[in-house]
């Protein structure tokens, strides 16, 4: 049984030897393998001679994996590194929902006839009928103060 720390380790681990190695690889093909450190040209020697006897998938894979047992014995994990790869799951055949737009919300209107995004839609009063009410109460002060 493989305990919830050594799984953690073993994670990282795993992350870290993919990160590496492909780090690795790329500086080997620009010509700056020189510059990694004796471990990782290690590995890519190794690297090289697996690629002479499988496919560059499972010679990529076979390294990743020896450096991913070398990153979890260094990193603290116990025992046998754990496998952390994901399995591939069975294709689902049936379960796809098909994409439907939603349905478009009312716009709210408010009080001066603008939508909330500030455009002005339906007046409730026309302009007219505002301006001569407007008429009326100015008159109608005028009136009063005199």
């Amino acid at each position: 049984m493989v305990k919830a720390a050594d799984m953690l380790i073993a994670r990282r681990a795993d992350t870290r030897a993919r990160a590496d190695f492909a780090t690795w690889k790329m500086m080997a093909k620009l010509n700056g393998s020189s510059a990694l450190p004796p471990e990782a040209q290690e590995f890519l020697a190794s690297y090289k001679n697996l690629l002479a006897q499988m496919s560059e998938g499972d010679a990529t894979e076979a390294t990743i994996g020896a450096i991913y047992k070398s990153y979890y014995a260094e990193m603290g994990g116990a025992g046998t590194p754990p496998d952390v790869r994901p399995r591939r799951a069975e294709p689902a055949a049936d379960n796809v929902t098909a994409f439907r737009r939603p349905a478009p919300k009312p716009k709210k209107v408010n009080f001066f006839g603008a939508t909330a995004a500030g455009g002005p839609q339906k007046r409730p009063l026309p302009v007219a009928l505002i301006f001569a009410c407007l008429v009326v109460v100015y008159a109608g002060i005028r009136l009063y103060w005199r």
